[in-house]
């Protein structure tokens, strides 16, 4: 019988055990018990508390972030899913201003896959979350996953972190948090060799094992010591019913955690000793804060044997990332490509996951990036988890990640922008580097084809009078301009619009505030008729309303006959 099966067979036996302790740490509890204030009473509880949390299963956290703290007042955040695949869901953090438009840097948080939930980064998104728009990767628990949803391994990872950049856009930074760090890297290497328009402004990598060569650490030395098989034969396993994931070959979370506290056991079993007297004691902040974290760091998922392996082998064992093979759906990952987007690497001077160095690596393999658009920081006195949480990450590592943001908030595309403004776009297919990944040209032509519109400056928009008549070809000749009237504005001051999006507006015929300023909702849908790509962006990101106000102070110029 597979050792999954085990551990479910021993959950469920110890069940009635953990409820009978359960019950016994209530009733010792119980104020109305004289015993509960005894040594004897508080023993007792302390060691059926102690004996239902080391058998329980902690199930996946909450974020508990209802509001946060900007310039000093509270204001509401609503977390909902903006996107979602079978493993995994974007989720944004969504912070309610009352009648203030706030231009905040937007940041994809792309948490690690590697045992934990995404919740392990609340810290982090809690510190950010002020002065910035968070959307985080949510990935799923493996054993939850049915066998119909397909396999996931290190090239969807890589897939989804770029349909993630497509659907957010080019305005975007990407902060990867330790083992996203090599996918992420990826991910912008094969955007940037495609001339993606929506590789991000930047990108923060923070304890991630570029190149493992580098201070290898335990867990790099036990990874190149064993071949792939012997992961395969040793820590992989099939999910067991009645999981919807049942059958799925999977590398389980309760393996994973227990080779985490193996590392570092004497600490662990300090910590428990510390927290039984404390609940002895009755010293109960101190007990909250161990719960508090073991309950974090208890929780933990599957994951898929393909991605795990996979991951393993490409990171760990071949070092195919720096060392040049390293392939995603069979395309060669070359990070020399990165030109755009700006580099910061941070490390923890202690950190004993990630050695020193090998996030660093990043800068070595990015060789043809500007000198300007790099930033590497090591912080004293941190290990792995203090790269990414607590008091030294929220005053010393966050406010420089902050900084470097701001530094990067525009990209330098004066010359591109003057170009779209002046010059024809031929009207031809333009060959991309990746099937999968296209220029936004070639989006347009290939959506529109000869007919529908034509994107080159000069020529009249024909599908709205082609499908509705004078009238409707009137209107969308007043909302899509063929050239600008005048000095076309800057339509990146709109919030969740890029240097890249502002081309392809003006691409489809948008120069102007108060073009978008007067949209209606026939056509909002024309636009995003025209960026299929970016369809519902404008709806969302509320381009009428923020355009309506950056046009108030200007003179509307005559609609266009």
């Amino acid at each position: 019988m597979p050792y999954y099966h085990w551990f479910e067979l021993t959950h469920a036996a110890l069940s009635p055990y953990r409820a009978a302790a359960d019950v016994a740490r209530v009733y010792f509890k119980s104020p109305m018990n004289p015993l509960s204030s005894t040594p004897v009473g508080k023993t007792i509880a302390a060691s059926c508390e102690m004996f239902e949390r080391m058998t329980r299963r902690y199930g996946k956290p909450e974020w508990g972030l209802d509001t946060t703290m900007v310039d000093g007042e509270p204001v509401p955040v609503r977390i909902q899913s903006v996107w979602e695949r079978p493993f995994c869901r974007l989720l944004h953090f969504e912070r309610e201003f009352a009648d203030v438009e706030r231009r905040d840097p937007k940041v994809l948080l792309v948490a690690p896959m590697s045992g934990h939930y995404a919740t392990l980064l609340r810290g982090t998104v809690e510190t950010l979350l002020p002065n910035h728009d968070i959307y985080i990767t949510d990935w799923e628990d493996a054993r939850v996953v049915p066998l119909a949803a397909g396999t996931f391994d290190l090239d969807d990872y890589i897939d989804y972190v770029i349909e993630m950049l497509h659907a957010l856009g080019g305005d975007t930074h990407v902060i990867a948090v330790c083992q996203p760090s090599v996918p992420a890297f990826a991910a912008v290497s094969r955007m940037e060799a495609a001339n993606d328009p929506d590789v991000p402004l930047s990108m923060i990598l923070m304890g991630g094992p570029i190149d493992t060569r580098s201070n290898p650490t335990a867990v790099n030395k036990l990874a190149h010591d064993k071949d792939i098989g012997w992961f395969k034969r040793n820590v992989i396993t099939q999910v067991p019913f009645p999981h919807a994931g049942f059958m799925r070959q999977v590398y389980p979370g309760f393996l994973q955690v227990s080779g985490f506290m193996t590392m570092n056991l004497d600490r662990h079993v300090d910590a428990h000793r510390e927290l039984y007297m404390h609940m002895v004691r009755g010293d109960g902040d101190s007990a909250a804060k161990h719960k508090e974290f073991y309950d974090e760091y208890m929780a933990v998922m599957d994951l898929t044997a393909e991605f795990y392996l996979q991951t393993v082998e490409t990171v760990f064992i071949k070092h195919a990332l720096p060392l040049g093979t390293m392939t995603h759906r069979g395309i060669p990952v070359d990070p020399s490509k990165i030109r755009n987007v700006a580099l910061m690497t941070v490390e923890g001077e202690k950190d004993d996951i990630t050695g020193g160095g090998q996030t660093e690596a990043a800068h070595r393999l990015a060789s043809e990036l500007a000198a300007d658009k790099r930033q590497h920081y090591v912080q004293p006195g941190v290990g792995h988890y203090g790269v990414f949480n607590g008091s030294r990450f929220r005053k010393e590592i966050a406010p420089r990640i902050a900084a470097f943001m701001r530094a990067n908030e525009r990209r330098d595309e004066a010359a591109a922008t003057k170009s779209a403004a002046s010059k024809s776009v031929e009207g031809k297919s333009v060959e991309s580097k990746s099937a999968a990944i296209k220029s936004p040209s070639q989006q347009l032509i290939e959506t529109f084809g000869t007919k529908g519109i034509d994107i080159r400056p000069g020529a009249e928009p024909e599908g709205s009078a082609a499908e509705g008549g004078a009238a409707e070809a009137g209107a969308a000749r007043r909302a899509f301009l063929s050239a600008p009237q005048g000095t076309p504005d800057d339509l990146t001051r709109i919030s969740g619009v890029g240097p890249r999006l502002s081309q392809l507006l003006n691409e489809a015929g948008v120069w102007h505030f108060w073009q978008l300023a007067g949209f209606t909702d026939a056509e909002l849908k024309e636009l995003d008729a025209r960026l299929p790509h970016y369809k519902g962006r404008a709806a969302r990101d509320k381009w009428v309303a923020q355009a309506s106000r950056l046009a108030d102070k200007q003179t509307v110029p005559a609609a266009a006959g």
